[in-house]
């Protein structure tokens, strides 16, 4: 009995010296199992249920049954050691852990919000973009673009009829009538300028005989039939389409058929007709009631686009005597000068016929001897005539003037 009792120390000994090295293997191995079971504890909900208790009681069981085969002494030292064992967690509730994830969320997008004009953050907060302002710059582009197209249009329309050219011809073959020329050049480029109008261009060249009206109404044909067509532009006079033994009835219904006929022609190929009507103080009544109608704004599109120069003789007394009262001739060059004979003339031509209410009135003044001397020199130069300076002189000394001061007006312009 006491042999073996002598041998059990020594056989202890020996299996305490051997199991050193599973002692730190099962010590790394429970080690991993805390850190396992401590992960899922964080993952899982607190309230874990029975299945998974279940499971995880089975599991240690088993890690017990293990350790017992290693002897007494080793199962006694970890059963001990597990039941003392003590876990280490971070959180103890995962609805804690997933609050914390949440509030670090919520203070990384704070942290990301700045205050506008503090440039020195790291992210500056992004502008917002109306989109009614949008709209207005793409509204401000079309309306240029259409006032550029417009402009543009306008362009054409007066290189197409060479109003420029027009100008620069009557400067230099039309004497002492400076304001009238530029007054007729400005409403002609106004009115040429677009092919839409509300009422047809009606202009009244009204003065004394022989100061350049007929001349003018022959240079605006001329013109005008070089830079669109004779089919056109119509001249009428009076004493040549309408003598004194054909019936006004006659007259009438001859002169609407010519300018309806052209009105209609020239609104097809858009074409601004010109209809010349001179020696207007002899129309009859009834050729001027025709004329009214045609200068009425209420008509239809094509009856709007075109232009009517009326040439006569009414007002030119009341010319004369502006002029001779006037001393300075500078001021007859003036527009103020014109705007006065304006008021003279203008009641004087209502009472023929209301039609002139509608017209632009441009008064031709009285011509000086210089003015004539210029009409004869471009007259000879016009015939191939040598210009005999002292001959010239000797006719313009043959006609009648109007003596004021130092200044002569003729009585009968070039004319006679």
């Amino acid at each position: 009995e006491e042999a073996p009792g002598t041998e059990i120390p020594a056989v202890s000994r020996k299996i305490a010296s051997l199991s050193s090295p599973l002692r730190a293997i099962i010590r790394l191995r429970r080690r991993y199992f805390v850190q396992k079971k401590s992960r899922l504890h964080l993952e899982l909900p607190w309230e874990k249920p029975a299945e998974f208790v279940h499971t995880r009681m089975l599991q240690r069981q088993l890690s017990r049954n293990r350790t017992g085969l290693y002897g007494p002494s080793m199962s006694f030292f970890d059963q001990r050691s597990f039941e003392s064992s003590q876990y280490f967690t971070f959180d103890t509730s995962a609805e804690q852990h997933t609050m914390k994830k949440y509030r670090r969320k919520k203070s990384q997008r704070k942290s990301r919000m700045v205050l506008y004009p503090d440039k020195t953050k790291r992210y500056l907060p992004t502008e917002e973009k109306s989109k009614a302002k949008r709209c207005l710059f793409l509204l401000m582009a079309i309306i240029f673009f259409q006032i550029l197209n417009a402009i543009e249009n306008l362009d054409d329309n007066l290189q197409k009829y060479d109003i420029d050219g027009l100008e620069k011809t009557m400067h230099r073959e039309v004497f002492g009538q400076k304001v009238a020329v530029e007054s007729i050049v400005e409403l002609l480029k106004d009115y040429l300028a677009t092919h839409i109008h509300n009422k047809p261009l009606v202009i009244s060249l009204n003065g004394p005989t022989g100061v350049g009206k007929s001349h003018v109404g022959w240079l605006l044909a001329k013109h005008f039939r070089a830079v669109m067509d004779n089919d056109f532009v119509l001249q009428y006079f009076v004493m040549h389409h309408c003598p004194s033994g054909v019936a006004p009835l006659t007259c009438e219904i001859d002169l609407s058929k010519k300018i309806s006929d052209m009105v209609t022609r020239a609104e097809i190929e858009e074409k601004t007709p010109l209809f010349i009507l001179d020696e207007v103080e002899l129309m009859s009544p009834v050729l001027l009631d025709t004329l009214s109608r045609f200068f009425e704004p209420n008509q239809t599109n094509e009856f709007l686009n075109a232009i009517y120069i009326l040439i006569s003789n009414i007002g030119g007394g009341e010319i004369t005597k502006f002029v001779i009262q006037n001393e300075s001739a500078e001021h007859l060059h003036q527009h103020q000068g014109a705007e006065e004979l304006l008021k003279i003339i203008q009641p004087v031509l209502s009472d023929v016929h209301p039609l002139w209410k509608s017209a632009d009135i441009i008064p031709f003044v009285l011509l000086e001897k210089a003015h004539v001397i210029n009409c004869f020199l471009e007259q000879m130069r016009r015939e191939g005539l040598y210009p005999d300076q002292k001959h010239i002189e000797n006719l313009a000394n043959q006609l009648s003037y109007y003596t004021t001061g130092d200044k002569q007006y003729s009585k009968m312009g070039c004319k006679q």
